[in-house]
């Protein structure tokens, strides 16, 4: 027999770091999912990927209070800040793209570059090829402030 769904929810954690604390504990604990087991589980999945890069993964939790998690690959937006080196900056210490994209430019990537990150997101776009993929990711580059040569 299946089991019967309780719900989904969606979280960014950042790999190999999830914890009991806030966000992550509050958020499963009022859903009854076991939270160490959760985070067990989440950093054992993720402790091959760069440390700290953040990870939307969705959970879907059963009336059984077991789970299943679907983690993603990390938003372009962070790979593009990565490659184009941009320097941590703000209250929460974290770079971050144009105040005004499409009129100023924070940095510069490379098309190779673009094809590299593509290539890593390419199972969670909506592309049929890297092309395509690399479409998706020059738009959100336009969208930070990012000029691609």
């Amino acid at each position: 027999m299946a089991k019967k769904l309780a719900g989904k929810m969606k979280l960014q954690i950042p790999a190999g770091k999830a914890n009991p604390s806030p966000p992550v504990g509050p958020a499963l604990g009022q859903r009854g999912i076991n939270i160490m087991e959760f985070c067990k589980a989440f950093n054992a999945k993720t402790q091959e990927m760069e440390p700290g890069a953040p990870c939307p993964t969705v959970i879907t939790y059963y009336q059984d209070k077991s789970f299943t998690m679907d983690i993603k690959t990390p938003p372009a937006s962070y790979y593009l800040k990565k490659a184009a080196g941009l320097k941590p900056v703000g209250k929460r210490n974290r770079p971050k793209g144009a105040v005004t994209p499409g009129r100023e430019v924070v940095a510069t990537v490379t098309t190779k570059q673009v094809r590299e990150i593509a290539e890593a997101k390419m199972k969670d776009l909506s592309a049929n090829d890297v092309e395509a993929a690399m479409q998706i990711i020059l738009g959100s580059a336009k969208s930070m402030g990012i000029e691609v040569k």
